[in-house]
């Protein structure tokens, strides 16, 4: 009975051992398998783990030298993408040449009206005049038969006006007295060509108006000009006898004419320049 006891007692304790020693071995099989497979075993990669958060933001790099061809040369499109910062104003170019003309516009709207004028200076031309006589003013008439002479003098039998006794009826000359702006003006009336010019003492050249009658009826020449006159200046009308060899043989004609003819020569002082 107690030998039974003794074996059921050892053969518990035995199995309990037996335990505790397959844990040992268990334990230190896998301590020599961990030594081992540090030196010897390859086991297989672990699996990826989930991503990971963004880093910082890094520090601002350097500015980068510019694009170029192969050529060394710099690539224009290159430049517009890489645009850097804006650089101060360059100096005006010159003047571009003139554009077309546009088409005109409308009318603008009329302005307002201007400050007056300065006032007028008083010459007292009226004061002047007086003091030199009466202002010259001569209306004289020619009333013949008889054409005047080529290249003379006119001469008149009556003088309707002749304010300050500045013209000669006999001579037909006009006399300035008072130096300043004269109107001279006349008329004829005929039934032949006639040519009359206006002459100025000291002008080569002289006012010649002609008119070829060819219809043998009455027919009105008038004439008229402005002169600036000195004092003691003479002005005349004569008969004027041209170079047309197609009008000669007329004004021969005319000449030997006893039809009659009048001449009325006029002028008048406009104002003095004294």
């Amino acid at each position: 009975m107690l030998l039974l006891r003794t074996w059921k007692s050892s053969a518990a304790f035995g199995a309990m051992g037996a335990d505790f020693v397959c844990a040992v071995l268990s334990v230190v099989a896998l301590l020599l398998s961990t030594v081992e497979c540090d030196v010897n075993c390859n086991g297989r990669p672990g699996e990826l783990g989930p991503p990971g958060r963004d880093g910082l933001a890094g520090m601002k790099g350097q500015k980068g030298e510019p694009a170029v061809w192969v050529d060394d040369q710099v690539d224009p499109n290159m430049l517009l993408r890489l645009k850097g910062d804006k650089g101060n104003s360059g100096p005006h170019g010159p003047i571009g040449p003139q554009g077309y003309r546009g088409n005109v516009g409308a009318a603008g709207a009329a302005g307002r009206p201007g400050p007056p004028g300065p006032a007028g200076v008083n010459r007292n031309a009226g004061q002047s005049l007086s003091n030199q006589g009466t202002p010259a003013a001569f209306s004289v008439k020619r009333n013949v038969a008889k054409y005047p002479p080529f290249n003379q003098k006119i001469t008149y039998q009556e003088a309707i006006v002749n304010t300050g006794n500045s013209f000669d009826i006999n001579t037909g000359i006009f006399t300035c007295r008072t130096p300043g702006f004269y109107y001279f003006t006349f008329h004829s009336v005929a039934k032949v060509s006639m040519c009359l010019a206006l002459v100025k003492e000291g002008e080569a050249e002289k006012i010649v108006f002609c008119d070829e009658n060819v219809r043998n009826s009455d027919q009105v020449l008038s004439g008229g000009v402005v002169l600036e006159l000195t004092a003691g200046q003479k002005v005349w009308l004569e008969s004027y006898r041209d170079q047309q060899q197609s009008l000669q043989i007329q004004k021969d004609a005319d000449a030997r004419d006893v039809r009659e003819k009048l001449i009325i020569f006029n002028g008048f002082l406009i104002f003095s320049n004294s």
